[in-house]
């Protein structure tokens, strides 16, 4: 079946599956594709009903389900409740930690990896999906976050090790171990 990627294709899977497109329905898709970002359920009932499209609580819990269930829009569990979100293929998503947003991204696996999950586990890889989780990048935006963590490279650390090993032995040859 031909992946959803737009709004019109959202519909065109609605007809095809029987399902009826009420003005709720469509108001829904309309707003999940304009946002292109993942919402609550509360929060695309607070959205519609300020752009004075009127629609009840549970119009949009029912309508919500019946889409997820179809796979005409993603449903994502989280411990905070439920997200959706207008793309329906295959994606991973970027989770940030400092502002709880949800981010989709296309990541394709080199085959060597996927050769070995299967190798390992018995299972033939037909999908996947990738969840990462970061922080904003402190460049990005100065001052708002803390920043990251310096680098060193393997020269670098080997050249810390040793000067440790080295710190160490001297200490064992001072009577009580300490550095003098």
């Amino acid at each position: 079946m031909k992946p959803i990627r737009s709004l019109e294709d959202a519909l065109n899977r609605c007809q095809t599956l029987g399902m009826r497109l009420s003005r709720q329905r469509r108001f829904i898709l309309e707003l999940l594709w304009e946002a292109q970002e993942h919402l609550s359920a509360r929060e695309i009932y607070d959205r519609l009903n300020f752009a004075g499209k009127d629609i009840g609580h549970t119009s949009v819990y029912q309508n919500l389900e019946a889409l997820s269930r179809q796979g005409i829009i993603e449903c994502i569990e989280r411990s905070d409740g439920r997200l959706y979100g207008n793309i329906s293929s295959s994606h991973s998503h970027i989770n940030c930690v400092d502002t709880n947003q949800l981010l989709d991204v296309y990541v394709e696996l080199p085959q060597e990896i996927i050769d070995r999950v299967q190798a390992e586990t018995g299972i033939q890889i037909v999908d996947y999906q990738i969840n990462f989780y970061g922080y904003r990048n402190a460049e990005s935006d100065e001052g708002k976050y803390p920043p990251s963590r310096p680098t060193a490279s393997a020269s670098e650390l080997k050249e810390l090790e040793d000067e440790g090993e080295a710190r160490s032995h001297a200490n064992s040859n001072h009577p009580g171990g300490e550095e003098q």
